[in-house]
């Protein structure tokens, strides 16, 4: 009869582990990995980790992907000096218009311009355009176009995973990578899959099994559910204003394996002009509120943006002020 090998480990592993991993970053030989905002970076562990699962849910029209693409566009920069690729499984839009949008933060003018819809672009942007995707090709940034299921996907970053691996003297090392899925609603449902509620536990689970196995930071953009939309929730100044995680689809599943998760609000775009119950003053339709619903090794709180969707960039901003209270004169 073969030895089964035991399913379990001497807590002497963990602590030889968290050890080795806090000497590590003490030294600066193990480092997160920024984002372009202090207040995001902070709510982690000075960035995203490696081995962690983050997720950005919002409505249509929030910016989830203008959130993750300000991150990828910017992780070379930021990150000089670390080793690491991308994997981007882009469902939602082509290859093709998220280069357009990355072009158009380069040469802050807009997707319409950049197709020359109302008029030719300038030969200078368009040579602009050349030299700046002449530079961006050297960055190992991957993409899969094609809706997949859990399992093809699964499949795809192992693939993935082991051709980028190396082996000295017969250690196998894997490469840090980043991977994105835009959006979890369009992943692919399987056969024996009965609905998209359980295609999420299907991938929540999937992803933390693969997290645990590779050096991977997921990056997983998710749709709210659809009470979030109800009337009563865009009242001025309601509690309701705020996302919760119970908006989250798919919540019971994505909230208990993410190591952060945000939820995104673009409060003047919903025609809320007092948000929330702090009555934060919204005069404008492109102020983005992140609500860090959970951060596994940090601090939940609510930070403002400013999204420049011309530009496709997205600023860090301070809180708005708030309406001041009405004295009640009686």
């Amino acid at each position: 009869m073969s030895e089964i090998a035991k399913p379990w480990k001497g807590q002497k592993d963990g602590f030889v582990q968290a050890l080795h991993y806090m000497k590590g970053r003490k030294d600066g030989a193990i480092k997160s990995i920024k984002t372009p905002w202090a207040k995001f970076n902070d709510a982690g562990t000075d960035g995203i980790e490696w081995n962690t699962l983050t997720v950005i849910a919002g409505r249509s029209g929030a910016g989830k992907t203008l959130v993750k693409d300000n991150i990828i566009n910017q992780a070379f920069v930021l990150n000089k000096g670390q080793s690491f690729r991308v994997l981007e499984f882009q469902f939602e839009m082509m290859a093709r218009v998220t280069a357009l949008r990355e072009f158009s933060s380069v040469v802050g003018k807009s997707y319409k311009y950049l197709c020359s819809a109302d008029a030719p672009i300038a030969d200078t942007d368009l040579q602009a355009c050349y030299d700046y995707a002449k530079e961006r090709v050297r960055y190992p940034i991957d993409v899969v176009e094609k809706p997949r299921t859990v399992s093809e996907i699964k499949t795809i970053i192992e693939m993935y995973m082991e051709e980028h691996a190396s082996v000295i003297d017969d250690v196998k090392t894997y490469t840090n990578t980043i991977v994105t899925l835009d959006h979890s609603y369009l992943v692919k449902q399987a056969t024996y899959e009965k609905d998209k509620h359980e295609m999420l536990y299907n991938l929540s689970e999937m992803l933390t099994e693969v997290k645990r196995k590779y050096p991977i930071s997921f990056i997983i953009l998710s749709q709210l559910n659809r009470n979030i939309d109800s009337p009563e929730r865009n009242e001025d100044g309601r509690a309701g204003n705020y996302i919760l995680t119970s908006d989250l689809m798919g919540a019971d599943a994505l909230l208990q394996h993410a190591d952060i998760l945000v939820g995104i609000n673009r409060p003047g775009y919903f025609k809320i002009r007092y948000y929330g119950p702090d009555r934060y003053i919204i005069d404008n339709e492109n102020i983005m509120v992140m609500h860090f619903l959970k951060c596994r090794n940090g601090d939940t709180r609510m930070s403002f943006f400013k999204c420049e969707f011309e530009k496709m960039s997205l600023l860090e901003i301070p809180a708005p002020p708030r309406q001041e209270k009405r004295l009640n004169t009686r």
